[in-house]
């Protein structure tokens, strides 16, 4: 992004926002009016002064950009984040209203999850810069097909952020749907297989682990600006369903759709015990 800085940093001066502290004030205004739980949840100083010199691999996490679109309700977040070349007439216009959903966001449809090639989980996985993201009752294909333990224990050193929100093989959903798929015990065994893999990584910095009990509609496999949406059809297992490959696009709806329902889960999760 530009050396002059961001959109975001030119609205913030004009409304007179100085400094780190006021931003994080008129950041936890605007999370109140959308969700409660978002008002501490301001970025880090570093992570606030990278937003306004526009040194970002990629946009920050779902919640965030519902924040700032609420502060600046005229601009989408991948406008705030453009470069700010000297006045508002040369930098992208407001959001529209209503901004229609580009098909370009859908990238294929694979029959099921276990159609996704091999080598593209790989590359997905392996090829992350800034962000992973997973929400799963399980997921602990990732860990024994995929290997991804030490991809994760490599990439924390270069300050990648990395959340897993797996299920609770006690809550009453997960159990349920160990018994719409004929596995009654079974998932309840892989999601406990799963919790224990991801304990070794816990203590590593920027590895952040929750469990949760919702009925889980989709699988969401988010890396970086590429994103894998595992539907969960009634009484089929996991890698027997389709699965939407996507990315991030200016203007999509599905990504925001999805990422917002990650973030709806990763808030109501409770935090893993080391």
């Amino acid at each position: 992004m530009g050396e002059s800085g961001t959109l975001l940093r030119e609205l913030l001066r004009q409304r007179r926002v100085r400094g780190y502290p006021s931003f994080c004030r008129e950041y936890s205004k605007a999370a109140a009016v959308l969700d409660s739980s978002l008002t501490h949840r301001y970025p880090s100083k570093a992570q606030f002064y990278r937003w306004l010199s526009g040194e970002l691999i990629s946009l920050p996490y779902g919640e965030h950009c519902r924040v700032l679109e609420e502060m600046f309700p005229s601009w989408t977040a991948e406008q705030l984040f453009e470069p700010y070349a000297g006045a508002l007439n040369v930098v992208p216009r407001p959001a529209q209203a209503a901004v229609p959903m580009s098909s370009s966001e859908l990238v294929m449809v694979h029959p099921t999850r276990s159609a996704v090639p091999y080598d593209l989980w790989t590359e997905l996985i392996t090829s992350v810069r800034a962000n992973l993201d997973v929400l799963v009752y399980s997921g602990q294909f990732l860990v024994e097909q995929h290997n991804i333990v030490p991809v994760i224990r490599a990439k924390v050193k270069d300050g990648v952020r990395f959340r897993f929100v797996v299920g609770d093989e006690s809550a009453d959903a997960v159990v349920q749907r160990a018994v719409e798929e004929g596995t009654t015990g079974g998932l309840e065994g892989r999601v406990q297989m799963m919790r224990r893999y991801l304990r070794e990584i816990i203590p590593l910095p920027g590895v952040e682990v929750r469990t949760h009990g919702t009925v889980l509609y989709n699988s969401i496999y988010r890396f970086d600006d590429q994103m894998l949406v595992n539907g969960h059809a009634y009484g089929s297992l996991a890698g027997q369903n389709p699965v939407l490959q996507l990315r991030r696009v200016e203007g999509g709806h599905m990504w925001r759709h999805y990422m917002e329902s990650f973030d709806r889960v990763w808030a109501g999760a409770r935090e893993e015990s080391r």
